[in-house]
């Protein structure tokens, strides 16, 4: 029933076929376009290239200034406008954070987030700017437009000795497609308590390695995480989801300086998970997705602009399972509240020093100069510290599907989520001769008319299910295990299986033959399991 409802939604929110689609680049390309002449006021500016570009930002000398952004459509229309977003401030070489890093005009803002705007080659830029600012001038040395040589950036990368001067340029991304052949498969709407969601790795979603520089660097632990969203249309299909996290993985780490993506984690509209920082997932990086509040948090990002339009309801069930998979390993209720020293920074609205109250899972908008990640988000943050909280609970509609039944009875008698069996993973289903059977994140439970409703567990339940279960020669469970000093045994409809305590061996015994059993873990119902890459550094 849950996979059909995620399958409905998929349908609901999935995109229209695009039609007459220009050919993507083989990887990500990047050309950097100066907009030199604007003074004070509001300028609108068009820029085309050949190489067809979906991702844009603004960087350059950004103080008081606001743009925005809309792409030319296969019609010849225009789309609508996108407001850009500033970048959190940029990461600091090790040994400098930033309560000791340099301050204005080193942390005024120096670039947008990529704004996705479809596939195009012609966009419209409106520069909001103060009445009395200087006309941009061209960046010294910067080549304009697409560089003809393939190893060429066709742009200079920001760095510590060159920062980006009285300039505004804009940076068109073109993001590559899904290997030919690649096929996406919904995730499944059901998982097993304490499952996290499927986590596509670094290689998988194809991160160039090579562009990052340095060593991750590693908090204590991690006591919170904020949520954020990217920027622009979210018309994308699930194969575009990739080629953006690359294409933003592209912009920090090459365009910015910074060496790798600032988010430990990316979230799309169809439950696709994507990883983000170097270092482990399951290790506390710090990455740098909040200015002021790096320290001791995990970002993630859900791709796409939720000002005015929400998440879709998978990618809100798939942010809260996946928070609460994380804050789990450090034994942080999702629910609760966190007490985070602000290292400042003109990116935060706490100054440093000061101790933020904040919420274990809180907003980039709670302590930063930015409405991420949008009105209709910010609206259902109650909904993901729920889901986070209850990620080791069973999924509500298994329960729902077992109310009412002779084996959701017995499973309630045993001491439900508290019994022997745990968790419930699985609707009834048929089994032989009229059987019904459900599966336990435990074991599983069998009912017929004759037996009645009684549990399988531990080695037992292994034995069992390598006999063939009700199939094999004992048939059905006719009761619970029952405990002796120095055995655990159990009956069936046409034999006992006992375990021994001291050497923790399981026999058959049927019509007084007793006969020993090889073991075999039952294969139970297929779940997704974690990917994603290992820790590349020891942690320091």
């Amino acid at each position: 029933m849950a996979t059909t409802v995620v399958i409905v939604a998929w349908m609901y929110n999935r995109p229209q076929p695009r039609t007459h689609e220009p050919p993507r680049p083989p990887d990500t390309k990047i050309a950097e376009q100066p907009l030199v002449g604007l003074g004070g006021g509001v300028t609108v500016r068009e820029l085309t290239q050949q190489t067809p570009f979906s991702l844009v930002a603004l960087a350059g000398d950004l103080a008081g200034t606001s743009t925005r952004v809309r792409a030319k459509l296969p019609d010849g229309s225009w789309g609508p406008w996108y407001q850009t977003e500033y970048e959190t401030a940029a990461p600091y070489p090790s040994g400098i954070d930033d309560e000791t890093a340099p301050s204005s005009p080193d942390q005024t803002p120096r670039s947008t987030d990529p704004v996705f705007v479809g596939t195009t080659n012609t966009v419209q830029i409106a520069v909001t700017r103060p009445i009395d600012a200087p006309v941009t001038q061209p960046p010294a040395g910067a080549p304009p437009g697409d560089s003809p040589d393939g190893h060429a950036l066709g742009y200079l990368p920001a760095t510590k000795e060159r920062p980006f001067g009285q300039n505004i340029s804009a940076i068109l991304i073109s993001p590559p497609l899904a290997p030919t052949g690649t096929q996406w498969t919904p995730p499944t709407g059901v998982l097993m308590p304490g499952q996290p969601p499927t986590i596509i790795s670094r290689a998988e979603w194809g991160a160039d390695e090579s562009l990052r520089c340095g060593m991750p660097q590693y908090d204590r632990s991690v006591r919170a995480a904020v949520i954020h969203h990217t920027a622009g249309s979210n018309d994308y299909s699930p194969l575009e989801s990739a080629g953006i996290v690359k294409a933003i993985y592209t912009y920090h780490s090459k365009t910015l300086g910074w060496c790798d993506i600032a988010y430990n984690a990316l979230v799309d509209k169809y439950g696709q998970v994507f990883e983000g920082s170097s270092g482990g997932l399951t290790r506390p990086v710090e990455g740098f997705h909040t200015g002021g509040f790096n320290r001791d948090t995990w970002g993630v990002a859900m791709i796409g602009n939720f000002d005015d339009e929400p998440p879709t309801p998978i990618q809100i069930r798939t942010v809260g399972r996946l928070l609460g998979w994380r804050l789990g390993m450090d034994d942080v209720n999702p629910e609760s509240k966190v007490d985070l020293e602000s290292t400042g920074s003109t990116y935060t609205t706490v100054p440093g020093g000061a101790i933020a109250e904040l919420p274990t899972i809180f907003t980039h908008r709670d302590v930063g100069n930015t409405d991420c990640p949008g009105n209709a988000a910010y609206a259902l943050m109650d909904e993901i510290r729920d889901i986070a909280a209850h990620f080791n609970d069973p999924p509500e509609e298994l329960i729902k599907a077992l109310e009412g039944g002779a084996i959701y009875e017995r499973w309630q008698e045993l001491g439900g989520m508290n019994s022997v069996l745990g968790a419930p993973t699985s609707p009834e289903a048929d089994a032989m001769d009229g059987a019904r059977y459900a599966t336990f994140a435990k074991g599983a439970m069998y009912w017929s008319p004759i037996t009645g409703a009684q549990p399988v567990t531990g080695a037992i339940y292994d034995a069992w299910a390598s006999l063939s279960y009700e199939r094999g020669p004992l048939g059905l469970p006719t009761s619970a295990e029952i405990q002796e000093p120095l055995r655990i045994t159990q009956n069936f409809q046409h034999g006992t299986l006992n375990f021994t305590r001291i050497n923790t061996n399981v026999s058959m015994v049927i019509n007084g033959i007793t006969t020993p059993v090889a073991t075999q873990t039952p294969r139970g119902p297929e779940v997704p399991l974690e990917h994603f890459s290992l820790p590349t550094h020891p942690e320091t």
